[in-house]
Parts: C-alpha cells; structure tokens; sequence
C-alpha cells in the first residue's frame, strides 16, 4: 500500500510492510490462525521477526498448514525431517516445543471449547491498548503483568517456549494488544485521536 503511514519498525521491506498493514495488531479468533502464531513466534526467539515471515510459508508446509493434531502425532523421524528442511529454522529445541506445544494446544481446546476462548480470556476477551502514547520504538514494551500471567498458566500447562516476552509478541501478533506508534496509520484507527493522545 502506497502513501500509508507505519510504525517505524517496519521499514520499507514489502513482507514486513505487508505484515504491519494487515495482521500485527489486528485480532485473531481463528485457532488455527492462533496455533500458527504460538509456535511462529516460540521460533522467533533469539531471531529477528523478519526472518520468521521470511520462511513462514515453508513452515506452514512443513507443520502440515498448521494442523495442530496432525503436529501433535509428530515422531522422532519427523524431528529428524525437520532438521533437514533448509527452509524453516532447523532448531531441535524448538522443533521439539512445536511438538509437545501441538499436543498442550489440543488438551486446552478440548477443556476450554477452543483455545480462542481461553487464551483471550487473559484480556478479558478485548483489546488492550497502551497506557500512554506510542511514540518511539523504545516505548513498546515487550512485557506486561498480562503477558506475564499468560507465560506462567502456559507453562503450567506443559507449553515450553512461552516466556513472557515470547507471549506479549505473540499478543501483538493476534491483536490482543495494539502497539502502534502514534503517526501511524494503524494507531489513529486504534483510537488515540479519540483519546486525545
């Protein structure tokens, strides 16, 4: 999209543009869309974002279109695949969350009725914007006492990979938070005008 105003961290890069202007931020309900992000961003860790959504299709291929039951039923051998596939990052830690984060995301759903209704129950089912004016990259934060209840009752739950850090990207990435910057196009639809800030 030509002439928009973004959030200064997306650059000029056509995937990340791209991602700014239609997903960061905006809310996620679908769990398959949910799934994906959790061990999208459980990958990202140590890496740079752009990287993740560099190699997203290939993992979208390589964990079966994000079919958390057929991820969950993943071997050893399926490691092994996995550690071959140039396209996706080749992690065995991280692979093996992936796997065993598959399995915790069934038994949530299946107590829960969905995972959607139990992970946005941490915002009490909206969007949290923040406190103050988003104005330069330093003012995101990149952890909240709700990313940090989250990481905790994840990792109760058996979920490896779900630091608090790694949950509040991920609220970011499904729109249970709104952290963009005032000046962008995304933030005046959030809402800052209408709050004065």
């Amino acid at each position: 999209m030509k002439n928009i105003k973004r959030c200064s961290w997306a650059g000029d890069d056509p995937v990340y543009c791209n991602y700014h202007d239609f997903e960061w931020g905006v809310p996620v309900h679908d769990d398959t869309k949910l799934f994906e992000m959790l061990i999208l961003e459980s990958f990202q860790a140590g890496l740079s974002w752009i990287t993740i959504l560099k190699k997203r299709e290939n993992f979208r291929a390589a964990f079966h279109e994000w079919d958390a039951e057929a991820v969950a039923m993943f071997t050893q051998k399926d490691v092994c695949r996995l550690l071959l596939n140039k396209g996706i990052v080749r992690n065995r830690k991280k692979i093996e969350a992936a796997i065993n984060n598959a399995a915790r995301f069934i038994e949530v759903r299946e107590e829960f009725g969905n995972f959607d209704q139990y992970i946005w129950s941490f915002t009490d089912h909206k969007t949290v914007y923040p406190p103050r004016p988003i104005v330069k990259l330093s003012d995101i934060p990149t952890h909240s006492p709700i990313s940090d209840a989250m990481s905790r009752d994840l990792k109760k739950r058996g979920f490896a990979f779900v630091g608090t850090v790694i949950c509040y990207s991920f609220m970011q990435a499904v729109g249970m938070v709104n952290d963009h910057m005032v000046g962008c196009d995304k933030a005046t639809r959030a809402g800052y005008r209408e709050k004065g800030l």
